[in-house]
């Protein structure tokens, strides 16, 4: 099963750097890296900024339309008060399949604001032990996650909470 997880740091430029030490984990066999998006918001942006690489035409294209309206929902929709609501509960309806709940979209809303940085990643892990090792020492907060409440405590060790 994949495994979803949003990491979410004090600092714009932070998840940038993670993701690259998650890619080096990838290289090394440590995990498998099945789509990502970084999410950078610097001090005084009326919104954040989103990049991700999709390695081919049909992986982009599923996986686009997945970040677009995770993402989309999250940063770019303008809606207020019970609108916002309403709108929350209806895509956490579609993203309920990858274990995205509603109560998930307004944790990562309310967590993910200027100033910080966040990193959503889909995983298949192969060496999760190995990964928390190279990412050990990283500064982030856990903001979501599929994981069971076994792995979700393993990796939490992982990085010192």
């Amino acid at each position: 099963m994949a495994n979803f997880t949003v990491w979410k740091f004090e600092d714009p430029g932070a998840a940038d750097r993670a993701f690259k030490a998650v890619k080096g984990g990838e290289a090394d066999g440590l995990v498998k890296i099945i789509d990502h998006a970084v999410v950078s918001w610097p001090e005084g942006a009326k919104k954040p900024s989103t990049q991700g690489d999709h390695d081919d035409t049909a992986k982009a294209s599923g996986w686009g339309a997945f970040w677009g309206l995770l993402l989309g929902a999250l940063f770019f929709l303008p809606i207020l008060g019970a609108a916002a609501g309403a709108a929350i509960a209806g895509i956490s309806k579609s993203l309920s399949d990858v274990g995205i709940t509603a109560k998930d979209l307004e944790t990562m809303k309310k967590e993910i604001v200027p100033g910080t940085s966040a990193l959503f990643v889909v995983t298949e892990p192969i060496d999760p032990d190995r990964l928390a090792e190279r990412l050990h020492g990283v500064q982030a907060t856990l903001v979501s996650t599929n994981l069971t409440d076994a792995e979700r405590r393993n990796l939490l060790e992982a990085f010192g909470q």
